[in-house]
């Protein structure tokens, strides 16, 4: 059986040997890959169409990845790169470096929200070098603040479950609104007469659908929502000392 066949992560995919300079880079096959997926998602993107845009053949493309799963690795890695943990002068100030980096992960996910829906797909992403080095970091983060190390890779993970899950669904909505080729606002005044009648028979839906709506125009209501329920987490998140 083939190598590629058996080593199902790109992280694992050792280094082919090779006696001429290759015609493409790992990272110019990344960059473009982002590009595509910025423009059309995951399911327009295929390892031909990614060859074309580059001009290459699938040789080059398949010295650096066997198919689509492991060009995803590379994808998701290469976009976590985006993320730095903010540097803690003050240990007492911890909650607000959490915060901004939750800030900084939400607005990565919506800069790019074709990811969310493959964040959990992509099984072996944490084997990737921004990957590792932005936990390592954000461990540091948490023992400057008092954690031991197990107890802030606890937190490490349930900040991450909190800001992916969170902003899956708000990624979702872009997607929805960009397949639609429709505003916010003209998606919204098609789809509200079937919202109100769904919320009929459900009275605090209904308040809450029409309190929302009352205060689009004043505030960014996902937004604050995303602060309401990570204050909560870090309020409820402290140190266990011996």
């Amino acid at each position: 059986m083939a190598d590629d066949q058996v080593i199902s992560s790109v992280w694992a995919r050792p280094e082919k040997s090779r006696n001429a300079r290759p015609a493409l880079s790992r990272e110019q096959i990344v960059a473009e890959a982002i590009g595509l997926l910025d423009a059309e998602g995951v399911d327009a993107l295929s390892m031909r169409k990614l060859g074309q845009a580059l001009n290459a053949g699938a040789t080059s493309l398949y010295r650096h990845v066997a198919n689509k799963d492991q060009l995803l690795e590379l994808v998701v890695d290469e976009i976590y790169g985006e993320l730095r943990v903010p540097a803690l002068d003050d240990p007492a100030e911890w909650r607000q470096a959490v915060r901004a980096l939750a800030h900084e992960m939400r607005q990565m996910i919506l800069r790019h929200p074709w990811i969310a829906p493959i964040l959990g797909l992509v099984g072996s992403s944490y084997l990737g070098p921004n990957v590792t080095r932005l936990t390592d970091e954000m461990l540091g983060l948490f023992e400057d603040a008092g954690f031991a190390l197990e107890e802030g890779n606890g937190v490490v993970k349930a900040l991450f479950a909190y800001v992916i899950g969170w902003t899956t669904s708000e990624a979702a909505w872009l997607l929805a609104l960009a397949r639609s080729g429709q505003t916010e606002e003209e998606w919204l005044d098609q789809i509200r007469p079937a919202m109100e009648h769904a919320m009929e028979a459900h009275p605090r839906l209904a308040r809450l659908y029409k309190a929302q709506r009352e205060a689009r125009p004043n505030l960014n209501i996902p937004q604050d929502e995303f602060d309401y329920g990570l204050d909560r987490f870090l309020a409820g998140t402290n140190p266990t000392h011996p």
